[in-house]
């Protein structure tokens, strides 16, 4: 991973927990999941080095990963927090929109969220993010708090998956359906 002079690529420890998960994945058959790579133009490199010192974003990316396990679309951005609540700031409207849109075409979006200060791991459903996200936008709370992240949606390091969000997403498509 490069290096940035400003506040990006925070989380990404959990990024690259993620990226080990979908390689297992991957493997064992279960789904094919990608990272979608956030557009830049360097500004300046460290040649020495090899490495991006300074960059701007060419554009707004939608989402982090973007795939399908076991014939299911799926979409998701991975966010980190140690606050005890997730600010919303750390979500633009443009990924809103696109859960939204990717949700009305049959796929699930979701977030996978690090609660960092539990050092809990959740899958947090569209439905909920968006419920919060309008409640914002009409002046309410800005954060998404610790309680609305439901127990049953823990995502644990299991069978070679430093985060088994698989298990997760069949618990919440099992409700879905009854």
């Amino acid at each position: 991973m490069g290096y940035w002079s400003t506040r990006g690529l925070r989380g990404s420890s959990f990024e690259d927990m993620i990226n080990m998960t979908n390689n297992v994945y991957r493997e064992r058959g279960l789904a094919i999941i990608q990272k979608i790579p956030t557009p830049i133009t360097p500004v300046n490199l460290d040649k020495g080095k090899n490495i991006i010192t300074l960059a701007y974003f060419d554009r707004k990316s939608t989402i982090d990963y973007i795939g399908a396990a076991q014939g299911i679309p799926i979409c998701f951005d991975a966010k980190e927090t140690r606050q005890g609540r997730l600010p919303l700031q750390n979500i633009h409207k443009h990924q809103v929109d696109f859960m939204k849109q990717f949700q009305k075409q049959g796929g699930v979006s979701f977030l996978l969220v690090h609660c960092s200060d539990e050092e809990e791991y959740f899958f947090l459903p569209f439905e909920i993010l968006e419920r919060y996200w309008n409640e914002a936008q009409a002046g309410g709370r800005k954060s998404i708090p610790y309680s609305a992240f439901d127990k049953k949606y823990l995502v644990h390091n299991k069978n070679g998956c430093p985060v088994h969000y698989l298990e997760a997403i069949n618990t919440y498509l099992t409700e879905e359906r009854l």
